[in-house]
């Protein structure tokens, strides 16, 4: 094998003395030995546990031969997408395709196809009629029941039907993954395995299942959004591993698909012994060619101290696959990664991040979660932070401190995203001292998502006034400590409940504030979030009430436009959404308005046009020889654009 990966060909078992391996594991992504890789950790912890396991990385969908590369699998397959959904990896939210996949060999978009659990699985199939096929991954665990599929705009059977597998281990799978490793091992069936917690199982035999709660047949949820709505709340309340019921679907009163109750969440000790083994840590050498795997980038120097997540977001698929128990490793184990990783040449002596879906989350919400597990109807932070809830900075602290002092560190950046409710109800006060003091690179990324209570209450996030008092102390604390850093909000536009008058006032809260996104992240209807469920059925399944959604294309550019209300490309837009809720008095000239008037924009636009001209011809000799000062090369902006001071969030502090 080259150099401790595990086998991607022939050649690699017959050097490592491996005459047929146990499991085959097939793969959206490319081969990242890496910890925050699924594939990595699954493969490497059944490794760990005395099986075989081979690699086929992004094999070609267009050719049955690409799955069989390694031989037949003494065991069984495994087969996952990717760490992304194919879907969302390939399209845009305007269902555009990428240019640019992250996962694959230098870039390149097109290595893997759209439903690629679905079509690898149907390859294998084509030669592996009997070898046991187990699905997992994002991609298979969040479409594991009936569930609406943005990209084709129906709702969808299990992709355990779809892909023709006999079993998902949904959720982080590490529990899972090994019980039905043993199981097969010891001549087990794999229809017979029926009894793992953490996985999906299909039947033709009621009887199989015990014990279960019958969700709405898939006819029923397909032809009623109402039932639909009722049947994903139904699932949402069965996602934790403590208090969830087995649940089942009907498929035309002759198939079943039954969830079982997802695995346990693991101990510190587990964490620990997952992140120790023996991970490359990069990707194959066969992709230096290409320049390698993007995605390395972004985790190379960054360390997982925390799965799991408390926050509640209505968009956020966490709660169906990684849960709401907090799960940590032990400072022991963050470290021993750390100081390996200053051991690697191209540490530059910055940890890009210590964190996980939230960085500052370092335990569970409150102390029943690991014994009792987490309340059905009762968020944690929201609509107001629990009673029970212990808001308590103190360890992370102390492991950003112990990371600080190990030799060859310089500075260790908090990136993941931190719950700034959270930190407000730590009574201590002490966390936002040290973050903005040691761990901010001048601009703290936020996610207050909107400003409206009444779209943030559908999406799951805190009162804009706990926003705005967050703001206020980040601001003061930044001021006494005498150093220049900022807040860069994320936004998004069109979430269910956000009509056009939502997002005027979201342009007004904007105005005042003094800045305008670079970015804007249109809402994206993935699978099993409670706001997708909102944008297909126009329903909240936790209250059954109707809610506003914004489907129209054109009334989604609206509302993006208005957040991004001082780019002149989106004038007209702004223009027509102002004019469409009576807010003409957002037209004109005075210091509240967000677009003067269209014969005057006009105007403006046809003397900056001239004067671009004008530039253009004057500087054609720099562009021919490449003056590399000179950064518009015909870009189309125009003189005035270019020569004016950039109008960016950290010199619109300063002004202000």
């Amino acid at each position: 094998m080259q150099n401790g990966f595990l086998p991607i060909s022939r050649k690699d078992m017959e050097e490592a003395g491996i005459k047929q391996l146990d499991f085959v594991y097939v793969c959206g992504d490319a081969y990242v030995d890496h910890p925050s890789f699924g594939h990595a950790i699954i493969s490497r912890i059944l490794q760990a546990h005395g099986y075989t396991v081979g690699i086929i990385a992004q094999p070609d969908y267009r050719d049955k031969e690409s799955v069989t590369i390694l031989g037949e699998p003494r065991l069984g397959f495994f087969v996952s997408g990717g760490n992304m959904d194919s879907m969302v990896n390939h399209y845009s939210v305007s269902k555009k395709r990428r240019a640019h996949d992250a996962f694959s060999p230098g870039g390149v978009m097109g290595k893997r196809p759209d439903y690629a659990v679905v079509s690898y699985c149907n390859l294998i199939r084509q030669t592996y009629k009997h070898n046991p096929i187990i699905i997992g991954g994002i991609e298979a665990s969040l479409r594991r029941l009936g569930h609406y599929d943005y990209w084709s705009n129906k709702v969808k059977r299990s992709i355990l039907l779809d892909s023709g597998a006999d079993l998902i281990s949904y959720g982080m799978g590490e529990h899972s993954i090994v019980e039905i490793a043993d199981a097969l091992a010891s001549g087990l069936a794999v229809k017979d395995i029926t009894y793992i917690d953490g996985t999906v199982f299909k039947t033709r035999n009621k009887e199989d299942i015990y014990d279960a709660l019958e969700l709405p047949s898939f006819n029923k949820i397909k032809e009623d959004k109402t039932a639909y709505a009722k049947s994903f709340y139904l699932q949402y309340q069965n996602t934790d591993p403590f208090t969830a019921r087995r649940i089942y679907e009907t498929y035309d009163e002759k198939m079943f698909v039954v969830q079982n109750p997802p695995a346990k969440p693991l101990t510190q000790m587990e964490m620990d012994d997952i992140y120790a083994l023996p991970y490359m840590r990069t990707y194959h050498p066969i992709y230096e060619k290409d320049g390698g795997v993007p995605a390395i980038e972004e985790v190379k120097f960054s360390l997982v101290s925390n799965r799991g997540c408390f926050g509640g977001c209505s968009f956020c698929a966490l709660t169906f696959h990684q849960g709401r128990i907090i799960q940590t490793r032990s400072h022991e184990s963050i470290l021993a990664e750390a100081k390996k990783m200053t051991q690697d040449k191209d540490f530059k002596g910055y940890i890009h991040d210590v964190g996980g879906p939230t960085a500052n989350f370092r335990a569970p919400a409150c102390t029943k979660q690991l014994t009792k597990g987490v309340c059905k109807n009762r968020q944690c932070l929201f609509p107001t932070p629990c009673k029970n809830l212990v808001a308590d900075h103190s360890d992370y602290i102390s492991l950003l401190r112990k990371l600080r002092n190990i030799k060859g560190v310089k500075k260790v950046f908090v990136r993941s995203g931190i719950r700034f409710d959270y930190l407000l109800c730590d009574t201590k006060n002490n966390f936002l001292e040290e973050l903005c003091k040691y761990h901010v690179s001048g601009q703290l990324k936020v996610a207050p998502e909107h400003i409206s209570d009444p779209v943030l209450q559908k999406m799951g996030k805190p009162p804009v006034s706990v926003y705005n008092e967050f703001v206020r102390k980040y601001h003061d604390m930044n001021e006494r400590l005498g150093l220049k850093q900022y807040l860069v909000p994320y936004l998004m536009s069109s979430h269910p409940g956000s009509t056009l008058q939502e997002a005027v006032d979201l342009a007004e809260y904007l105005r005042d504030l003094g800045y305008m996104p670079q970015q804007v992240q249109d809402f994206y209807p993935t699978p099993s979030t409670i706001s997708t469920c909102m944008y297909y059925t126009g329903l909240d399944p936790r209250t059954m009430e109707p809610v506003y959604v914004a489907t129209n294309p054109h009334e989604k550019a609206m509302q993006r436009a208005l957040i991004q209300y001082r780019n002149p490309e989106n004038y007209d837009l702004v223009h027509e959404a102002l004019v469409k809720t009576n807010r003409t008095d957002l037209i004109g000239f005075d210091a509240h308005c967000l677009i003067r008037p269209r014969k005057l924009a006009k105007e403006e636009a046809f003397s900056d046009k001239k004067k671009t001209k004008r530039t253009l011809n004057q500087n054609q000799t720099k562009y021919k020889t490449g003056n590399s000062r000179n950064t518009e090369k015909f870009s189309g902006k125009t003189s005035s654009q270019n020569t004016k001071k950039k109008h960016t969030i950290r010199t619109v502090h300063k002004k202000k």
